[in-house]
């Protein structure tokens, strides 16, 4: 690294603009041939078209045109080309090291073994129809002096979606709705949650509560409009059982926990050209702390590892386990196919303007937030979660809908990485914003709660940064708010997939 670019592997074509560089900036023994943005690409040597073009060490597309050295390289004349990998299954499995000693935070402990970062009550609804009704009685219940007799008590946060109707009853997208409704219910954050629908949907409550039981701990309740009687008696019945669920859930009290009941979602959206260097990477280091210690990351958006797959079947535990990543792979190559789309449609007009290209450097970069884990299990999109360590769970790149899937597949905090400047917030999971650069960090200072920026600025080193962040992990598990929490976020991020015919 140089005081203006970056090289991030010997084998590298390509350096990295670490700040605004003028036409004529001298380089490794050339000269820019224009100015180049922050965090974009600068030729490294003569590429002729058709070139592989390498960052990270691995190919990130091919040149389409003839490239001098210190020319701008991006969508220009960078374009996808083929990107066939060895996937060599289970090949670079290495345990992590043991930590220096056992470490544990604050929480809310579940009957059946969970343990929540906070204890919301979640007013879930069946269908968007119910939706209205839901806000209605979180409104009521939020009047001033309502809670504050439930101390304890996070608050009431209403679950409203648009679909659970008008839809097939037997078919992908009912079975990823229903899991992502039962999800919710169950998330440890949640100290009761109450269910209600309209009565007539597509998504009948007797069959959600009727495949299993909705929380071990019985602190669940579920009314139809249609059987209560309407709007407002639904509304004031729905008070009458939310007082009795309050003096249920504040009875719950921190208690010390094991990392073990930690799970953390991985994001990054709003993603730039350092995404791969600073925040991503440090990231991966706090993922290797805590599955270390026993505890669950959770590594999604299946679109945006495209391209680096080999990276996580290498690391598989098992070939089984790998397979499982080229198959949701394939699955997506069919999926956008048949709906007019293209895998390499992302990145977006964003992460572009940020100096990512194509979905194969976006990707590399995306998966680094893994760290270097052994990857254990692979799950569909809010599937519960069942094994500890470095897991991947199936979603699409879109961040409310893929966080929306991990907070259902059982993840208890979040952490988000952005280079753009994303400010979203998940309730009942509190979101760690991590920023990519320093820049935006101190332009969206209230919304970021880490600056990864320093890395490049200061000489941060990944490991210093990475434990910074599992420190955060720790005390925001046990009650510290986040940027998202104090601002108020958290209340219309809930995304469910939504797929299949809207009939």
């Amino acid at each position: 690294m140089t005081a203006d670019a970056l090289r991030l592997h010997p084998d590298d074509t390509v350096l990295i603009a670490l700040k605004d560089l003028p036409a004529g900036a001298p380089l490794e023994g050339f000269f820019t041939a224009s100015a180049i943005p922050r965090g974009h690409k600068i030729a490294a040597r003569p590429l002729a078209a058709g070139d592989t073009v390498l960052r990270y060490g691995q190919i990130i597309g091919v040149a389409t045109e003839a490239i001098a050295a210190g020319a701008h390289v991006h969508s220009h004349n960078l374009g996808m080309g083929a990107h066939d990998q060895d996937h060599a299954f289970a090949s670079a499995v290495r345990p992590l090291p043991a930590p220096e000693r056992p470490r544990s935070f604050m929480g809310y402990h579940r009957a059946g073994g969970s343990v929540g970062t906070r204890n919301y009550l979640g007013i879930l609804t069946s269908v968007n129809c119910s939706g209205s009704v839901a806000r209605f009685i979180a409104e009521a219940a939020e009047k001033p002096g309502w809670l504050d007799a439930f101390p304890n008590v996070d608050g009431i946060m209403p679950i409203v979606h648009g679909t659970g109707c008008g839809m097939s009853g037997k078919d992908e997208g009912y079975d990823t709705l229903f899991r992502t409704l039962q999800g919710y219910a169950r998330n440890p954050n949640f100290g009761g949650i109450l269910l209600v629908g309209l009565g007539c949907e597509v998504m009948q409550i007797p069959d959600l509560i009727g495949a299993g039981r909705m929380r071990a701990d019985g602190n669940f309740r579920y009314m139809t409009i249609q059987q209560t009687g309407g709007t407002r008696k639904t509304i004031e019945r729905g008070l009458e059982v939310l007082r009795e669920m309050a003096e249920v859930a504040n009875r719950a009290t921190r208690q010390p926990a094991g990392l073990e009941h930690l799970t953390v979602g991985m994001q990054c959206g709003g993603s730039d050209g350092y995404s791969g260097i600073t925040a991503n990477p440090a990231l991966g280091v706090a993922s290797d702390l805590l599955v270390a210690h026993g505890g669950t990351t959770i590594l999604s958006e299946t679109s945006e590892i495209y391209g680096a797959e080999h990276l996580l079947t290498r690391r598989a535990v098992t070939q089984e386990v790998g397979q499982k990543i080229l198959d949701r792979i394939r699955w997506w190559e069919d999926y956008t196919a048949r709906n007019g789309g293209e895998m390499d449609n992302n990145p977006s007009p964003g992460n572009k303007r940020g100096g990512l290209t194509t979905i194969l450097e976006k990707s590399l970069g995306a998966v680094a937030k893994g760290g270097s884990a052994p990857l254990t299990q692979v799950y569909k999109f809010a599937e519960p979660i069942t094994e500890k360590g470095f897991v991947f769970m199936d979603s699409p790149g879109y961040d409310p809908c893929s966080v929306t899937g991990q907070i259902a597949s059982g993840a208890n905090l979040i952490a988000f990485t952005t280079g753009r400047g994303s400010v979203s917030g998940y309730k009942p999971t509190p979101c760690i914003k991590l920023a990519t650069n320093s820049e935006m960090y101190e332009r969206l200072a209230e919304d970021m709660d880490i600056n990864c920026g320093d890395i490049v600025t200061e000489g941060v080193t990944l490991e210093a940064k990475g434990r910074e962040i599992f420190e955060l992990f720790l005390r925001v598990a046990s009650g510290e708010a986040t940027k998202s929490e104090e601002l108020g976020f958290g209340g219309a991020e809930f995304v469910p997939w939504q797929m299949g015919a809207v009939m």
